[in-house]
């Protein structure tokens, strides 16, 4: 097919018995062999056979066959290989006959245990004795299967599959199914290349999957283990946390989790988990965060594992949730899975949404979709509001393309649209409709066409027609308000953050569900309007003077822009709105500043007005707000940077002053994290008080206090204090080699993410140039390099140096990183997006303007949109923030 890169369709597979073997742990190699049970498609005659394959040696290759009286084998003369496309050309003796009732293809190959992060790879960790360790598992999700092993390496080119694999007699081996045997090896080997005694230990047989679902993993294992409350086939099913030996109680959490998940999941899909068990493993380097492999699902360490001594509670959120979305895919994704990379959207969207709600199922006083209201819709229309942003569903084409695109668009842009058409039709209607899609498309593939056909047959809503143009176009609408004596009308248009869309830009006109209601309470919904696709619809019995609000809870994937007058009404009015209604209003009111359609002073009023605030969540849409309207300030006077600090102290330090430092038993999640974000915020905005406790508490840590810092402070205290300029050059760097420490040692599993953050805010030049040293140091793993570089952008003082580096060293970069793209795109994007000036443009576009940027262009193109916008943002209001500033004394 044009449209994408794809194997002939000449045969498919319908069984692999893999078997993996001679692993040498001295020079990360290994040997294997896969049997592949082909069904001849055609047409005649087939005198080759592609598959795919990267970075392995084939060495031979030969076909068996059954006639309908005798067998048969037809010899591979010519073993070709095209690099860039990944795929191997097996030239045959002869043409397959027609008449074969059964088709074998045999390949014996070796490949690497790369350090990579894809296909079959070793991670790096430090075991209990101290000393140096190597974990080994796959990661095959998008295209990298063909990384391990010869395969048809396409999502639609289902399989079932055994697999074995011989490791060390002592070690641990997992894979999709549960084991079935363990002995020693057939071949008579029984040591491996140092003496070690083997076991080769085989699964059971997998259902009916895609190649990127497949996984195996083997090292020095533990676990702990749960079982479901319901039964599945009689029996109840067994929950494992694997990880490495030593730190196993810190999987308790996550089981607790998921096996209750795997029963709510059950419940509501009304489809039984199919797999016999289900087993967790924390990897320790992990290019993504987790990977929903059927019966195996493997985590970035700080996604799956909590120690509720030494953790920071924000990642409680975080291993649940993300325990719930992997666990979702074991029905959407796995079970029924997307035809299409293109269709991608169909398992992170999905898995996204349901993710979240399994979440609030268990946590109900966690609030949690109103803080997917501030995090991921905004993530979503923050990203879409970009002119290189793209469709849900979009068109890719090769293997590089699909890596791009698993974005805050794919996953959070797709939950979005989930959440509002199952706020339409009802949740329960919904889940319905998914279990019946579930049903029909059950161990096969699917398009998006077939889940609307499925919700819109429980719902009788034409469910494809409204949705059409949310899936398959790119953007989204903002909603104007003009208010007249005769009504309110109401106008949408395609919104770019950088306000300028063209007529050729804004043709599409979303169906948009408006969510009007006039006093705050339930029964108060509008009785008019409830949607409109058309570009305008007017409100007639609604006026000036009326109270009223559009996209109740956010439900809608819109923005809202209200003329001046209805903002500060709505700002005044703050007590009769939801939590989510509040985080709406501040982040449309930002956007339309950021796009010049709104008053970044109407915005700092606005915010002005929510001095008293006690939800966390608002709070965390204030400070992210505020913070980014400080980033894009940071090239300006200090008068303005300085009035910027001094506004949000007086926001924030009232409210730290009311919270305290303690943390007292019992107290519920949400003021936890609440006093945690205020802290941080007050003393990066230069709280004296705030600044002095941090440092008291700091001193006391490096004095050997480890319990000085309460776990949910580190990250707010090392920030703080790394960021101060006051103080001599000797006590910085004492503070600086204390939190270094914790990267290079971490006391706890989130504590090197945290530290290597707080490294990122030091405002001393020769600190800066110590965190910048550490990128190509090899002292950090790089899984984790986008985070000091992140921190590294958003500190003002290091942006321009953090950029030098990257431009006088990117050779070294790009080899470091590119081995898996989706690290490098992701330590390029989160490094430059922080910029807001032309100059800063206009250097990164010439920058790149000669280099190969194929596998991370998307996302370079959208942080020069980002920049791009925020420098007319910065060009256009920064006079007016200033006066604002001035005017009110800061």
């Amino acid at each position: 097919m044009a449209d994408r890169e794809i194997l002939p369709s000449t045969v498919s597979p319908r069984h692999y018995t893999l078997a993996i073997y001679d692993l040498n742990f001295t020079e990360f190699t290994y040997k294997g062999s896969v049997k592949i049970d082909l069904d001849v498609v055609g047409p005649a005659p087939i005198s080759q056979i592609h598959l795919n394959a990267r970075e392995l040696t084939i060495s031979e290759a030969a076909i068996s066959l059954e006639l309908s009286k005798t067998s048969a084998e037809i010899k591979v003369t010519e073993i070709a290989v095209d690099e860039k496309a990944e795929v191997v050309a097996l030239e045959l003796s002869e043409p397959l006959p027609v008449e074969a009732t059964r088709v074998s293809l045999t390949i014996a190959f070796a490949g690497m245990l790369n350090n990579k992060m894809a296909g079959f790879y070793r991670s790096k960790y430090t075991d209990t004795s101290g000393q140096e360790a190597y974990m080994y598992s796959t990661q095959f999700e998008a295209t990298d299967a063909r990384r391990a092993f010869p395969c048809f390496d396409e999502p639609a080119l289902k399989a079932t599959f055994d697999f074995s694999i011989t490791v060390p007699e002592e070690w641990t081996a997992l894979s999709n199914m549960p084991e079935i045997s363990s002995k020693p090896p057939e071949d008579g080997k029984k040591k491996g290349v140092a003496g070690t005694k083997l076991k080769t230990v085989t699964f059971a047989t997998t259902p009916i999957m895609s190649t990127y679902l497949l996984a195996w993993a083997c090292g020095d294992f533990e676990y702990v283990e749960a079982f479901t409350d319901r039964l599945y086939n009689g029996k109840k099913v067994p929950v494992r946390v694997y990880t490495t030996k030593g730190i196993v109680k810190q999987g308790e959490f996550a089981l607790e989790n998921a096996y209750k998940i795997v029963d709510y999941f059950s419940e509501i899909f009304d489809i039984d988990y199919v797999l016999p068990k289900v087993d967790l493993l924390a990897v320790h380097e992990f290019s993504h965060g987790a990977m929903e492999n059927w019966g195996l699902i493997t985590y970035r360490t700080t996604a799956l594992l909590f120690d509720p001594e030494t953790s920071d509670s924000k990642y409680k959120n975080r291993v649940a949730y993300v325990v719930a979305h992997e666990l979702a895919h074991q029905w959407f994704g796995n079970l029924v899975t997307m035809e299409w990379w293109s269709e991608l959207w169909l398992n992170e969207g999905f898995a996204t949404w349901v993710g979240w709600l399994a979440i609030d199922y268990l946590y109900p006083d966690w609030d949690v979709f109103a803080v997917f209201v501030s995090e991921s819709l905004q993530g979503a229309l923050n990203l879409d509001s970009l002119r290189q942003s793209h469709a849900i569903e979009v068109p890719v084409k090769s293997a590089l393309d699909i890596d791009q695109i698993f974005d805050a668009i794919s996953y959070l842009k797709g939950a979005s649209s989930i959440r509002m058409i199952s706020s339409h039709i009802g949740v329960k209607t919904f889940l319905k409709g998914v279990s019946n899609y579930l049903r029909q498309h059950a161990y096969g593939n699917a398009t998006t066409q077939d889940l609307w056909n499925a919700v819109g047959q429980e719902s009788g809503v034409d469910v494809n027609s409204i949705m059409n143009d949310w899936i398959t176009k790119i953007g989204f609408p903002v909603v104007s308000v003009i208010e007249s004596p005769a009504g309110v009308t109401l106008r949408q248009d395609r919104f770019l953050s950088s306000g300028d869309a063209t007529i050729e830009e804004n043709q599409t006109s979303w169906w948009i569900p408006l969510g009007i209601y006039t006093d705050g309470g339930s029964a108060s919904a509008y009785s008019g309007v409830s949607s409109f696709s058309s570009r305008e619809t007017i409100l007639a019995g609604l006026g000036p003077d009326d109270f009223y609000k559009l996209n109740r809870n956010q439900t809608g994937v819109y923005r809202v822009n209200y003329p001046p007058e209805r903002l500060a009404k709505l700002g005044l009015a703050k007590d009769m709105l939801s939590i989510t209604d509040k985080v709406g209003l501040i982040a449309d009111a930002s956007a339309m500043a950021l796009a010049g359609l709104g008053s970044t002073s109407g915005l700092l009023g606005l915010l002005d007005g929510l001095k008293g605030e006690e939800s966390y969540v608002v709070w965390s849409e204030i400070v992210a707000r505020l913070s980014s309207l400080r980033s894009a300030m940071f090239e300006q006077p200090e008068e303005v940077k300085s009035g910027l600090a001094a506004f949000t102290r007086s926001l924030v330090s009232p409210t730290v002053k009311k919270l305290g430092w303690e943390f007292k038993d019992g107290e519920d999640y949400l003021t936890v994290q609440l006093r945690s974000l205020l802290i941080g915020s007050a003393g990066t905005a230069g709280d004296e008080e705030v600044i002095a406790e941090a440092r008291a508490q700091f001193a006391k840590y490096i004095a050997g206090d480890k319990t000085a810092i309460h776990p949910n402070l580190r990250r707010a205290v090392f920030s703080i204090v790394l960021a101060q300029e006051e103080g001599s050059d000797q006590e910085a760097a004492v503070a600086y080699e204390a939190v270094l420490k914790e990267v290079l040692q971490p006391t706890s599993v989130d504590g090197k993410e945290i530290a290597l953050a707080a490294l990122g805010k030091s405002k001393r030049p020769e600190l800066i140039k110590r965190t910048l040293s550490l990128i190509l140091s090899g002292k950090v793993a790089v899984q984790d390099l986008h985070v000091p570089a992140y921190a590294l952008g958003a500190n003002g003082t290091a942006r321009w140096e953090l950029w030098r580096y990257i431009k006088s060293n990117w050779t070294e970069i790009y080899a470091l990183m590119s081995g898996n793209m989706v690290i490098l795109d992701r330590f390029v994007r989160l490094s430059i997006s922080q910029f807001s000036s032309q100059e800063a443009y206009d250097d990164i576009k010439a920058f790149f303007a000669d280099k190969d940027t194929h596998g991370y262009e998307r996302s370079l193109g959208q942080a020069l949109d980002v920049v791009g916008s925020f420098a007319r943002w910065v060009e256009r209001d920064a006079e007016a923030v200033s006066q604002w500033l001035k005017e009110r004394g800061y």
